[in-house]
């Protein structure tokens, strides 16, 4: 059986108010329009569903039956109603964000803390996962956003956004204290034990396509995936570490270790809010693309 909503709809607010010239105001259509459709829906259930009286209509007993599923139902509808206008106001609702630890320190927190302090009732979830796996759940659906270092070869079914770009370097302790200021060639490096990123990672894939094309082969002692165990492993003198320039620049000038300058210099790598074509975003999603955006190109 296929009837229409509307017919339920006018049923509850006239056995809700006990009376058809009050539903017909509270419907804003007229009295016999509500009289018709309350005769089409009794055709189409097969039996009556008021009787009516002097003062106006009262449930029979198969009427109180339905009005109790469809008053159920008109209060699942009325909360999800509410639920909606909610997440519009930004009043509720999760933001579902996926980036590196490094982006997420030296880009996204500062958006993250004007972001909460606007619309605390907003949920954050942060995914740090690889940035492949990311682009695997913002295709699925697990994420909304996914701020990450482009790769040379973009989907295209992804939006890509261009945020700004880090640089690497290569960083060392006082156990390898001949090559403060001094430049190396990044082969000459190679004799050196090295500590890189451990593959697949964004940052790898580029320094490593960026030597294939230099014609510079360099060799791994160690492949680590955390970037803040990379620098311990450099710290207590394991190796020399390729890292984000940016995010080393302050341990540096701390002494914590030292920046190697080599030649050829390594290239920048472009980081990008990375959203998924022709897709819905949350309320919050958007209202954070779009505090994102309007900070950049202010910037620009």
């Amino acid at each position: 059986m296929n009837i229409n909503f509307e017919l339920y709809r006018v049923f509850y607010i006239v056995a809700t108010l006990g009376n058809i010239t009050k539903a017909s105001q509270k419907l804003m259509i007229s009295q016999p329009a509500v009289t018709k459709q309350i005769k089409a829906l009794e055709e189409q259930l097969g039996g009556e569903l008021f009787i009516r009286t002097k003062r106006g209509v009262i449930l029979t007993e198969n009427g109180r039956e339905i009005y109790n599923y469809i008053k159920q139902g008109m209060n699942y509808f009325e909360a999800a109603e509410l639920q909606f206008t909610n997440l519009k106001k930004l009043e509720t609702g999760t933001v579902k964000i996926g980036i590196s630890t490094t982006l997420c320190r030296l880009f996204l927190l500062k958006y993250l803390d004007q972001f909460h302090k606007q619309y605390p009732n907003v949920a954050i979830q942060v995914f740090t996962d690889p940035s492949k796996i990311m682009r695997k759940m913002l295709k699925d659906g697990t994420i909304d956003i996914l701020i990450a270092k482009e790769s040379d070869k973009e989907d295209d079914d992804l939006e890509i956004y261009r945020l700004g770009e880090l640089n690497q370097c290569f960083i060392a302790s006082s156990h390898f204290q001949e090559l403060k200021n001094y430049t190396i060639s990044l082969s000459d490096l190679n004799n050196y034990p090295l500590l890189f990123p451990k593959s697949p990672s964004t940052t790898r894939e580029h320094f490593d396509n960026f030597c294939q094309q230099n014609n510079i082969k360099m060799s791994t002692k160690i492949e680590i995936a955390s970037a803040n165990l990379l620098e311990d492993f450099v710290k207590i003198g394991l190796g020399i570490g390729l890292v984000t320039k940016e995010f080393a620049v302050s341990k540096a000038k701390n002494n914590e270790f030292f920046i190697v300058k080599t030649k050829p210099t390594i290239p920048s790598i472009p980081f990008s809010l990375i959203t998924l074509k022709n897709s819905f975003h949350s309320f919050g999603a958007n209202k954070l693309i779009e505090m994102i955006k309007k900070d950049i190109k202010t910037k620009n």
